[in-house]
């Protein structure tokens, strides 16, 4: 049996929820908790309410770039799938492709 799976809240890594006492983690580690206070702290100095946020031009056409490329890599991979079902060494070069695409988008 898998132990139940919690996501951090700063970072989106999931993490082993915690068995026993006291307040459950919201965060997969101390430095991710200390990001998250670091972050509320300074959107309370700029005035900003909790959904909002502030990103660099750069980083907003970073993530952009890398999600317009995770979808162009989704809708090949629904493409090639149609076209090599039949082709076990074929699929899994699809999802290679799929899954290095993926992790691309998720660094930050």
């Amino acid at each position: 049996m898998t132990k139940p799976r919690e996501q951090c809240e700063w970072c989106g890594r999931p993490f082993d929820k915690a068995e026993g006492p006291g307040r459950p983690r919201r965060y997969c580690r101390r430095s991710c908790r200390q990001r998250d206070y670091e972050a509320r702290s300074r959107a309370a100095e700029l005035g900003l309410n909790e959904g909002e946020l502030v990103v660099t031009r750069e980083e907003l056409e970073g993530l952009r770039d890398r999600i317009f490329v995770l979808r162009c890599v989704l809708e090949d991979t629904e493409r090639e799938l149609a076209e090599c079902a039949d082709d076990p060494n074929e699929l899994q070069r699809v999802f290679d492709d799929l899954l290095e695409a993926a992790r691309a988008a998720t660094v930050s």
